[in-house]
């Protein structure tokens, strides 16, 4: 295994960095244009491992998908695809979007993964897609599994518990205008995490024109209709910009992201006022976010529950802080990549701070820290917190750093970029 030195800068920053489009955009904009009846062209796409496994589980259910580096077209076939293969690698996007849209296929598709992946929950997704017609066959709780298509699905209502991962409901939303019924979701466990997800899903299907009725809470009615194929424009992911624009909180200086909207679905909208919480400043311009620090970091106490995926960054934060952290709202993120709290307890740990796992979330008690070889369990957000971790404590060592392939390709090349002409320590 392949450990990364990362680096530790000299200086203060002052950096712009151009952070590439949305993975969950990009995947929500791909499989609606997989569904279209026309053409798509998506400009701006996240180009990674996860975008390009939809671009292929796209092709498996025919379409055409023709992937250049700015411009992304889609063109669906006249009836979706099938028998085939589909590999979800470690995406849950894959594995969670894919199987209601491969329902409308004219054969069986299997889904298959990365190790890891069987660990990710899938289960209640399956269960709705049976309640709605589907014949599903799953060895065990995760992969692999088959749908069984025959060209069309009846929809009509399905209940399903998705506590553990807004994905499922995001997933049946997007095929579901295609089912001779269209599809009424409800969900019926505990809290719907990441429910800007979910706002994003349905925004989404509006913009392609369908019709969504979210008027009652927890339900959601797809009506059936046709899907539009579109042109658009994806913003930058603003969850892969976190460790960038956290960077100038943790050694100070200042980082700028060009291209923040001013009004966006994304939960790391969040960021701005996370940062300043914990004691930045941050300025949204024509020319982007612009996040500015000293190098003094705030312990705070935050309910991450609409935006887990911004947990790990913070939590590295958190380390760095002159005072204890509380992340609440996360239990989900147990299954996430990984066991996400548990990965983070032990690397935090590893470096030296006191962090404790919680029914829901982190404690995390900064401690003088140390050099040690940081795991990212095969986890891209658990790589780029060990990034941030090695900027202040010289001699942490990133175990398989191109893991960030998955969201971020390119990512040790954008960090060295970053720091510029402050060096390395």
């Amino acid at each position: 295994m392949q450990f990364w030195p990362a680096p530790t800068p000299s200086g203060p920053l002052s950096a712009v960095v151009v952070v590439p489009g949305s993975k969950s955009l990009s995947a929500r904009y791909l499989v609606l244009a997989g569904l279209a009846d026309g053409p798509s062209v998506l400009r701006g796409v996240l180009n990674s491992r996860d975008t390009t496994l939809m671009a292929q589980a796209l092709r498996v259910l025919g379409a055409e998908v023709t992937c250049d580096e700015d411009e992304w077209t889609v063109v669906p076939g006249d009836t979706l695809g099938g028998p085939g293969l589909v590999d979800v690698g470690l995406a849950g996007t894959v594995m969670r979007f894919v199987p209601p849209a491969a329902a409308l296929a004219g054969g069986p598709v299997t889904f298959y993964g990365d190790p890891q992946a069987s660990a990710r929950p899938v289960g209640p997704l399956l269960g709705a897609l049976r309640q709605a017609g589907v014949r599903v066959d799953q060895r065990d709780q995760g992969l692999p599994f088959t749908v069984y298509a025959t060209g069309r699905v009846g929809g009509g209502d399905v209940s399903l518990d998705s506590s553990a991962s807004s994905q499922f409901v995001s997933g049946l939303l997007l095929s579901g205008a295609r089912y001779d019924a269209g599809l009424t979701v409800r969900h019926t466990g505990g809290s719907l995490p990441s429910a800007p997800h979910v706002e994003m899903t349905v925004t989404t299907l509006r913009a392609a024109g369908v019709v969504v009725d979210d008027t009652t809470e927890h339900v959601w009615h797809v009506f059936p209709g046709p899907v539009a194929g579109r042109d658009v424009h994806v913003e930058p992911d603003l969850s892969n910009a976190a460790p960038f624009l956290a960077a100038a909180l943790a050694v100070g200086g200042q980082v700028s992201v060009p291209g923040w909207p001013e009004r966006t679905t994304q939960p790391g909208a969040l960021l701005p006022q996370i940062l300043t919480e914990m004691g930045a400043s941050a300025h949204l311009g024509d020319d982007g976010l612009t996040v500015r620090g000293d190098g003094v970091v705030h312990g705070v106490d935050l309910d991450l529950h609409d935006a887990g995926e911004l947990a790990p960054t913070i939590a590295a934060l958190a380390a760095l802080a002159d005072g204890p952290t509380r992340l609440r709202g996360i239990a989900h993120l147990r299954g996430h990549e990984t066991d996400r709290l548990a990965a983070l307890a032990c690397e935090l740990s590893r470096v030296g701070a006191a962090a404790e796992q919680t029914d829901d979330g982190l404690v995390i008690d900064p401690r003088p820290l140390r050099p040690a070889r940081w795991r990212t369990y095969a986890d891209h957000r658990m790589a780029t917190a060990g990034a941030l971790v090695g900027l202040v404590v010289a001699g942490v060592e990133v175990e398989d750093v191109e893991t960030t392939a998955k969201t971020l390709p390119g990512f040790v090349g954008m960090w060295q970029t970053m720091l510029g002409a402050t060096g390395t320590a």
